[in-house]
């Protein structure tokens, strides 16, 4: 896999980022000052209870939603002083997600799934299948790159799901409960298989997960109180 050259710095960045919703009595406070630095292959968990706040960390960090205060760095850049259509654009290039669901596209096999956000940055089709077969390869899915969404177990979309994730090569992976919809073994086999490939690949990856055993095997667990981010 390749190298971004990013060793150096962090991959995510967030500075006492700030987000409140409605005004007056009725404010409500959902992260006050909320700090974390990740550093490239480095695979975080991020475990609170539901209303924490964790969707609206993802959302943050993911740039699509803007802090009231603060500051997110994506590889070392700022994205607060970024236009629509550059956020859009960072996201695209230098962010991956992988939800609970897969949201593969169902008329396309493995391979084209994987395809996709290459072909939409720009790059030759030749190159693009090259590096999504090379993907699914190493997600132990070679024999099934030509097999559509609905021909695959639910581990495999999953694995196809973190391969796209991945595709464009970005500083982030942002995963909400990937593995929620799996059962105990699959589940395992998928955090190898992203847990590798997000070494392989030099990407910082956060994982929201209420699987503690998954957790436990993560670099680090991190967790919402008051509005903070602070180490379990």
């Amino acid at each position: 896999m390749a190298n971004k050259g990013e060793a150096g710095g962090a991959a995510l960045r967030l500075e006492k980022v700030e987000r409140h919703y409605g005004d007056g009595e009725s404010r409500l406070s959902i992260l006050t000052g909320a700090s974390l630095v990740l550093s490239p292959g480095e695979v975080v968990a991020l475990v609170a209870p539901s209303g924490a706040g964790k969707s609206t960390l993802l959302h943050i960090a993911g740039l699509l939603d803007k802090p009231d205060s603060g500051e997110v760095y994506i590889g070392g850049r700022e994205a607060g002083s970024l236009t629509d259509a550059e956020r859009t654009e960072m996201r695209r290039l230098h962010i991956g997600f992988v939800y609970q669901f897969h949201h593969l596209l169902p008329e396309f096999t493995a391979l084209e799934n994987v395809m996709m956000p290459q072909l939409i940055r720009g790059l030759d089709r030749k190159e693009a299948a090259a590096r999504a077969e090379q993907l699914l390869a190493y997600m132990r899915l070679g024999e099934r790159v030509k097999h559509r969404p609905s021909e695959l177990s639910g581990g495999e979309q999953q694995r196809v799901a973190i391969a796209r994730a991945v595709a464009n090569a970005p500083h982030v992976l942002l995963a909400d409960e990937p593995t929620g919809n799996l059962d105990p073994k699959t589940s395992r086999y998928v955090f190898e298989a992203l847990t590798a490939l997000v070494r392989a690949s030099d990407v910082a990856a956060l994982i929201v997960t209420h699987n503690m055993d998954l957790a436990s095997k993560m670099d680090r667990r991190i967790t919402l109180s008051g509005g903070k981010i602070v180490e379990v």
